[in-house]
């Protein structure tokens, strides 16, 4: 290693530290209860946005980020209790508060029309149990 290089930058690494310092305090934090050991923050933000940004299966994330079953984990609990919801608005409303977000809105009216076999809606189209009803109804 290089002397005066603080620290090692992994390729993997997918948050500058400024993105970093803008989510770290809406995260989970030790709790202090005994049990698994906590596994560091900013580690397991990294994977989930890595798993989301090249499409692999959770199975796949590399080695680097830890199981995958704590990343899954994680991000399975931040997306129940809310967190990511919380993210996300912070970070909206900091973008615009900065003038960063072009609120200008696109609707598209596009209509995709299904076959009508593709639907599972049973037509009647005077088949064989129309043909006996209205023979009965004579």
């Amino acid at each position: 290693m290089v002397s005066g290089i603080v620290g090692v930058v992994s390729r993997f690494q997918v948050l500058s530290d400024a993105q970093w310092s803008l989510i770290e305090g809406l995260l989970p934090a030790r709790t202090g209860r005994q049990g698994r050991p906590f596994s560091d923050a900013r580690t397991m933000v990294e994977a989930i946005i890595y798993r989301y940004r090249t499409g692999i299966a959770w199975r796949d994330l590399p080695e680097v980020f830890g199981p995958w079953q704590t990343v899954w984990t994680w991000h399975r609990r931040m997306a129940d209790d809310g967190t990511w919801d919380a993210v996300l608005a912070e970070l909206t409303a900091a973008a615009d508060a900065a003038g960063m977000i072009d609120w200008a809105v696109s609707v598209d009216s596009t209509i995709a029309r299904a076959h009508q076999h593709a639907t599972n809606v049973t037509r009647h189209t005077g088949g064989w149990v129309e043909l006996h009803e209205s023979a009965r109804a004579a």
